[in-house]
């Protein structure tokens, strides 16, 4: 076989049209992404706030069906610093902080920062990525009125830690037999590898270790009820951490607010604008029990 043998002109034209339709494909799928990005950074986005989760409670709707909710208390939030594209930072962004401290509760340089921005020494800073027209300026109060009864959001905390458990209990393992033949090994995890090939436990392995502790977030929770003058947020199901533990409250991302105004405020609700009390989400879905609908939900 002749190797030096030219390549046809037809296959030449081939393969060019071959690789010219896949950089097309290549530029086309980069054009897409980049519009997705671009997409998403011009939707307008308005931050969250911290909020100490208070315990778990119930509570009966108007047609009589229990609700299970999470008490979450946004205790003197505030708005310390703002971040801006235009400036130093180069994004959008608002820095929260919540609770208060004593002056001889913290070091000079974190004294010096709240000194500086002229704002009250909080326990706790964290910080929300925004739109440009979502940003506050710094000393802005954010309230229970931020949020809306019947919206979405997303709630994330750190998991209740329950130290080092085994495979059961971490990663729901049935167990050996528990009677014929079984010695001390009820609850292990039995072989965790093969043989000399490949000679090595593969990582991420499911075996015993440390559980919780770690930060999770619940998607899509349903804001059940709202009381703006306790600054009170309850939202329906679980969410992590203990009693007592801060958590970060933001709009759904899967199941976003409407940000004109007609669902939640934008960028976030002013004192003696929005109306004071207890509002209540009204049910969702079918009566389970199969009567008519009430004329009116009971705060």
């Amino acid at each position: 076989v002749d190797r030096a043998r030219p390549v046809p002109e037809r296959a030449r034209a081939v393969e060019r049209a071959t690789y010219a339709t896949s950089a097309r494909a290549v530029d086309a799928a980069h054009r897409t992404a980049n519009a997705t990005r671009a997409a998403k950074r011009a939707a307008r986005r308005r931050t969250g706030a911290v909020a100490i989760k208070a315990g778990m409670t119930c509570d009966w709707d108007a047609r009589g069906t229990r609700i299970p909710l999470t008490v979450l208390w946004i205790d003197d939030c505030e708005v310390v610093a703002a971040k801006t594209s235009s400036g130093a930072d180069g994004y959008d962004a608002v820095q929260v902080g919540y609770g208060s401290r004593k002056p001889k509760q913290v070091t000079k340089a974190e004294l010096g920062y709240f000194v500086r921005r002229k704002t009250n020494i909080k326990r706790a800073l964290c910080e929300f990525r925004t739109s440009a027209d979502g940003v506050l300026a710094p000393g802005t109060a954010i309230t229970a009125a931020h949020f809306a009864a019947g919206q979405y959001v997303d709630v994330q905390g750190v998991t209740k830690g329950k130290g080092f458990q085994g495979p059961m209990k971490r990663w729901g393992f049935s167990g050996q037999p528990a009677s014929h033949g079984n010695t001390k090994k009820h609850r292990a995890h039995g072989s965790i590898g093969q043989c000399q090939d490949p000679g090595r436990v593969f990582k991420g392995k499911k075996m015993a270790g440390r559980m919780g502790g770690r930060t999770r977030t619940v998607q899509s929770a349903y804001v059940y009820k709202v009381d703006t003058e306790k600054n009170l947020v309850y939202v329906k199901g679980q969410v992590p951490g203990n009693a007592g533990m801060a958590v970060k409250i933001r709009d759904s991302l899967r199941k976003p607010p409407a940000l004109d105004g007609s669902e939640v405020p934008f960028p976030t609700a002013v004192a003696g604008e929005h109306p004071t009390g207890v509002f209540v989400a009204p049910p969702q879905g079918a009566d389970p029990f199969g009567n008519p609908e009430p004329v009116k939900q009971r705060a």
